[in-house]
């Protein structure tokens, strides 16, 4: 194969995995989007979630102001938006033990089981999926993910 003819079969490989990437992308959204609509939120909503659930993983309490400034929001935003997953019953307001001035946004065990019964099936799939791939090649898909998220969020 010629290197012009090899460049090209290159960028046809490279960019069937663009474009898996973006359908991957898409659906992972509606399966969101279908969530949030069967749950009575709104996409934010979804996402406030994630972010609670992800600061709770990593150990990290969040104020709604904190959390509304993660999701882009101003206060009278971030205010509307717990008061709405409280009223649903996936948040609670409680004050910090440290400072009893702040008031921290959890998440209560129903927003838990309520993301489990929608997405521990693909959570599911996924973690099988990766179980058949060796260290090397889960450290390059790592690591493609976490350039791509870094692209992602450096890109506006």
């Amino acid at each position: 194969m010629a290197e012009g003819e090899e460049r090209v079969a290159d960028h046809e490989r490279e960019m069937a995995v663009v474009h898996l990437l973006r359908e991957v992308t898409v659906e992972l959204g509606l399966h969101s989007a279908r969530f949030a609509n069967r749950n009575g939120m709104h996409p934010t909503d979804v996402r406030a979630l994630i972010a609670l659930m992800d600061a709770s993983r990593a150990g990290t309490a969040l104020t709604a102001g904190r959390l509304g400034a993660l999701l882009g929001l101003n206060s009278a935003g971030a205010t509307a938006l717990v008061d709405r997953l409280e009223r649903l019953g996936h948040v609670r307001r409680t004050r910090d033990r440290q400072d009893r001035r702040r008031v921290l946004v959890e998440l209560d065990e129903r927003a838990i089981e309520v993301g489990w019964e929608s997405f521990g099936p693909l959570i599911g799939r996924a973690v099988e999926l990766l179980r058949g791939y060796d260290e090397r090649e889960l450290a390059a898909v790592r690591g493609f993910l976490e350039e791509m998220r870094e692209a992602a969020t450096g890109s506006e």
